[in-house]
C-alpha cells in the first residue's frame, strides 16, 4: 500500500504548523509598532519616564522571541546574525537607551513579518499543489459507484469523476469526451478536450460534465503524485547561495563585536558600542537570499517547471553545458505524417484517406499518426469491414468494396518494383522517416512517410539558452545516427553521442560534468539514471514520464521545451537578485558601523538607519517574483488570438504543401493530361487557400506582432517570403493559361512550371518552419 497518503498529511500538518507559527510575526509587529508610539505619544506628553517604560516593555517583547529564535538556530548548528539583535537588545536596556531598543524592537519585527510574508506569497504556488492533491477516487463496481481511499485504487479500475472533481490518478477516458483545466499542471489557462481512448493525468480538474476513466496507474506512479512528491521538497534552505550567506554571518558576527568591543575600548562609551549592534543587526538582512530562491521556485512553478529545491534552481543559474535527448525533448515524441505519396492515378487525398480508414482501430503509434492526420484535412474516414491486424505487420481490412492494406512492407509484384516507390525509399532514408505502405486489391497504391518533426519551440529555446550563457549543447540519443545528425544540424548543436544505452548516457553526463556544470534534459525512463547524474537533471513531465521525474531535480510539467529557457532565466535572476541583496545590505550595515564607532550615529537613529536598510534588501529579493518581460514578449490577447488562428491555419494548409510538391513530381519524365490536371488543382488550392491565408498574416498577424517584437521591421524577411509567395504563384498561374491556349502543356515550359513548383515548395514549407518556431511559440 502507498503511503504517500499519510505523507501528505504530515506535510500539510507540517504547514499549517509553520503558518500558526508565522502568526507570531504580525503580532510581535503590532506589539512593536504600539509600544513605540505610545512611548512617543508619553514623551510628547512630557511623561518621559512613562515613555522609558514603554519603550522598555517593547524591547523586552521583542527580547523573549528573539532569543527563541537564537536558540533555534543554534540547535540547527546556525550561529545566525539574529544573536547581534538579541546583544543589541540587550544593550539598550543595560545602557538605558529604551528608544534605541524599541527602535531595534520594531525593526526586528518588520523584517520577520516581510520575511515571512515573502515565503508564504512565494511558496503560495507550491503549497497549492499541496492542496490541491486527490485523496479519494469514486471507483464504479458494476452499477455501484463507492468513495474508496485513493491508495486503494488499482490499474483498470473504472472511476467516475464528477464536475469540478480531480482526476484522482491516470487513466484513459472511457465515456465521453472530457473537459479539462490542466492549468495546476501545465501552467496553461485554456481547457483542453480529451475524447474516448484518449490519456488524462492525474490532478486535471474536470471543467465539464461528469465521465468515467480507468485507471493506467496507481496512485503512486501517477503523475500527480510525482508533482506532489516534488514539491513537498522544494524550499531554498539547501542553495549553495545561502549556504554562502551563512559563511558571511560566520565573519560578520564576530567582525561586528571586535569592532563594537573597539568603539568601547578607544571611547569608553558603551552608547558607541551599543550603536555598533544596532546598526549590525540585519535580522532580514541575509534572510533576503532565500526570500529570493524561493521567489524564484514560485515564479517557476507559475509556468510549469517544478523545482525540487532552492539547491537546483541555483545551480542552473550556473550551467554552461546542455546536454539533450532527442525523442520527447527535442521532437515531439509522437510521429506525424511528413509526406503522402501516390502512384500515377492516384490522388494523395485518397490514399491517405484509404489509409486512416482501415487504421482506426489499431492502437499503433504511427495508425494514430495516420488517423489524426487525415481528420485533421478534413478527410470523410468509412467504417471498414472484416479488419485484421498482424503485429509489426499491418491491418487489412475491406473499404468501399476494396480489399486495403495498410503496413510497413511493401509488395512487389513480380520481383519490380515501380519508380514512384523507389522514389519514396529514398527520401525516406534521406528524410529518417518510417513508410506506411498502401495496397488496394494487391496493388501497390501510396505510401505514407511518417517522422517525429522537431519541435516548433526547440531553435527558439537554444537560442534563448545560448544568450543566457549556456555554451556547449549535445545531443545524447539511443536513436539511430543519420536522424540524430540531422537533428543536430537544423540546430545548430556542439555535437551528437547516438545509439547510446542509458549506461552509455550516464557516462556521457559524467564525462560533461567533468568540465563544467551540466543540465540534462530527457523523458523517457531510460532517461532517469542520465537525470539523476548529471548537476542538474530536467524531465519533460507532461506525459508523466514518472521514472525520469522521480530522478529529476527539475519538471516541466507543460509539454513545452521553451519553459526550460524560462526556467534558466529565472534561475540565473533570482541567484543574482539573492546575492545583490545580501552583499549590498551588508556593505551599507559596515559602513553604518563605521559611522556608529567614531560617534556619528546614536543609537536610535542607527537603529532607524538600519530598519531601512533591512526594509530594502527584503524589498529587493521580492524582485524575483517578477516576470521578466525582457526574458519572454508578453503579447496582446488580440494577438495571442491571432497566434491560435494562424497556426490552427497552418495545420489545415499541410495538404496544400503536400498538393504542390506532388504536382512537381507529375511532371517528370513525359507528363501525360494527369499532370496537368494535378497543376490545374494545385494552383486551385493556391488561390482558395493558401493566398488569402498569408494576405491575412501580412495584414492582420504580423502589426498585430509587430509592437512586441521590436517595430515593423522585425517581420520584414517574412514579408519578403510573401512576396516570393506570390510571385511563383502567378507564374504557376501564367504557365496554366498558356497550356490552356495551346491545349496542353509545352515541353519548353515544363522545366520552368516544374522548377516554380518546386521553388514554391521549398519556400512554403521554410516560411511554415519559420512562422512556426518565431511567432507561433511566443504563444502559451
Amino acid at each position: 500500500m502507498s503511503h504517500t497518503p499519510v505523507r501528505l498529511r504530515r506535510t500539510t500538518a507540517a504547514i499549517t504548523a509553520a503558518i500558526a507559527s508565522a502568526r507570531l510575526e504580525p503580532v510581535l509587529l503590532a506589539v512593536t509598532a504600539a509600544a513605540l508610539a505610545g512611548g512617543g505619544v508619553a514623551w510628547l506628553l512630557g511623561a518621559h519616564d512613562a515613555a522609558d517604560l514603554v519603550w522598555a516593555l517593547g524591547t523586552v517583547a521583542a527580547v523573549v522571541p528573539a532569543v527563541a529564535w537564537v536558540l533555534a538556530a543554534l540547535r540547527r548548528g546556525h550561529a545566525g546574525v539574529d544573536l547581534i539583535a538579541v546583544l543589541a537588545l540587550g544593550g539598550t536596556l543595560a545602557v538605558g537607551e529604551y528608544l534605541a531598543g524599541s527602535l531595534i524592537a520594531l525593526m526586528l519585527a518588520t523584517g520577520r513579518t516581510l520575511e515571512a510574508a515573502a515565503r508564504r506569497r512565494a511558496s503560495h504556488d507550491l503549497r497549492a499543489l499541496l492542496e490541491h492533491a486527490p485523496r479519494v477516487a469514486r471507483r464504479r463496481t458494476g452499477d455501484e459507484v463507492a468513495a474508496v481511499p485513493l491508495a486503494e485504487v488499482a490499474v483498470g479500475d473504472l472511476l467516475v469523476v464528477g464536475p469540478g472533481e480531480v482526476v484522482p490518478v491516470d487513466g484513459r477516458v472511457e465515456s465521453a469526451a472530457a473537459v479539462l483545466d490542466e492549468s495546476v499542471l501545465t501552467g496553461e489557462s485554456l481547457q483542453v478536450e480529451r475524447p474516448r481512448g484518449e490519456p488524462v493525468r492525474s490532478g486535471a480538474v474536470n471543467a465539464g460534465g461528469a465521465f468515467e476513466v480507468r485507471a493506467t496507474a496507481t496512485e503512486r506512479d501517477s503523475t500527480y503524485a510525482g508533482i506532489v512528491r516534488l514539491a513537498r521538497q522544494a524550499g531554498a534552505e539547501s542553495a549553495p547561495v545561502v549556504r554562502l550567506a551563512d559563511r558571511y554571518a560566520a565573519w560578520f558576527l564576530p567582525l561586528t563585536l571586535a569592532v563594537a568591543g573597539l568603539a568601547w575600548l578607544l571611547s569608553g562609551s558603551a552608547v558607541r558600542a551599543v550603536a555598533v549592534l544596532v546598526v549590525a543587526t540585519p535580522c532580514p538582512l541575509l534572510l533576503a537570499a532565500p526570500v529570493a530562491v524561493v521567489s524564484g521556485l514560485s515564479r517557476a512553478s507559475r509556468l510549469g517547471v517544478v523545482i525540487r529545491d532552492g539547491g537546483a534552481l541555483e545551480t542552473l543559474g550556473r550551467a554552461r553545458t546542455l546536454l539533450l535527448d532527442k525523442t520527447g525533448t527535442l521532437t515531439g515524441g509522437r510521429p506525424r505524417v511528413l509526406d503522402v505519396a501516390a502512384a500515377p492515378g492516384t490522388r494523395p487525398a485518397d490514399v491517405l484517406r484509404l489509409a486512416a480508414s482501415v487504421d482506426q482501430f489499431s492502437p499503433h503509434v504511427l495508425a494514430r499518426a495516420i488517423v489524426e492526420t487525415a481528420r485533421e484535412r478534413g478527410l470523410a474516414l468509412p467504417v471498414p469491414a472484416d479488419v485484421t491486424e498482424e503485429p509489426g505487420r499491418g491491418a487489412t481490412g475491406r473499404v468501399d468494396g476494396h480489399l486495403v492494406s495498410i503496413g510497413r512492407t511493401a509488395p512487389a509484384p513480380g520481383g519490380e518494383r515501380p519508380a514512384w516507390a523507389e522514389a519514396v525509399d529514398n527520401r525516406a532514408l534521406l528524410d529518417g522517416a518510417a513508410v506506411a505502405w498502401l495496397t488496394v486489391d494487391g496493388r501497390l497504391t501510396g505510401a505514407v512517410l511518417l517522422r517525429d518533426p522537431l519541435r516548433y519551440d526547440a531553435p527558439r529555446t537554444l537560442r534563448h539558452l545560448r544568450t543566457a550563457g549556456i555554451e556547449r549543447v549535445l545531443m545524447l540519443t539511443g536513436d539511430r545516427a543519420a536522424p540524430a545528425h540531422e537533428v543536430a544540424a537544423v540546430l545548430g548543436l556542439d555535437g551528437v553521442l547516438a545509439e547510446l544505452t542509458p549506461a552509455g548516457k550516464v557516462a556521457a553526463v559524467r564525462d560533461e560534468r567533468a568540465r563544467a556544470v551540466t543540465v540534462m534534459v530527457g523523458d523517457g525512463v531510460n532517461d532517469a539514471p542520465a537525470l539523476a547524474a548529471a548537476d542538474v537533471g530536467v524531465a519533460m513531465g507532461a506525459r508523466g514520464a514518472t521514472a525520469s521525474s522521480e530522478a529529476a531535480d527539475i519538471v516541466l510539467t507543460t509539454d513545452r521545451v521553451d519553459r526550460l529557457a524560462d526556467a534558466v532565466s529565472i534561475a540565473q535572476r533570482a541567484r543574482r537578485i539573492a546575492v545583490q541583496s545580501a552583499l549590498g545590505g551588508m556593505v551599507m550595515s559596515l559602513a553604518a558601523m563605521a559611522a556608529a564607532a567614531v560617534g556619528l550615529l546614536p543609537p536610535a537613529v542607527g537603529a532607524l538607519l538600519q530598519e531601512g536598510i533591512d526594509v530594502a534588501v527584503i524589498l529587493n529579493a521580492l524582485r524575483a517574483l517578477r516576470v521578466d518581460r525582457a526574458a519572454r514578449p508578453a503579447l496582446t490577447p488580440a494577438a495571442e488570438a491571432l497566434v491560435h488562428r494562424f497556426a490552427a491555419e497552418h495545420d489545415d494548409l499541410r495538404d496544400v504543401l503536400d498538393s504542390v510538391r506532388a504536382a512537381a513530381d507529375r511532371l517528370s519524365g513525359a507528363p501525360g493530361p494527369d499532370a496537368l490536371a494535378a497543376v490545374e488543382e494545385t494552383h486551385r488550392l493556391l488561390t482558395e487557400r493558401l493566398l488569402p491565408h498569408e494576405y491575412a498574416e501580412e495584414h492582420e498577424l504580423y502589426p498585430a506582432l509587430a509592437p512586441t517584437l521590436g517595430g515593423p521591421e522585425a517581420t520584414a524577411t517574412m514579408s519578403r517570403a510573401h512576396t516570393e509567395i506570390e510571385r511563383l504563384s502567378r507564374r504557376v498561374a501564367t504557365h496554366l493559361e498558356l497550356a490552356r491556349a495551346s491545349g496542353g502543356l509545352a515541353p519548353g515550359q515544363l522545366d520552368d512550371l516544374r522548377s516554380c513548383l518546386y521553388g514554391l515548395n521549398t519556400v512554403l514549407r521554410l516560411h511554415f518552419t519559420q512562422e512556426e518556431e518565431n511567432y507561433f511559440t511566443l504563444a502559451p
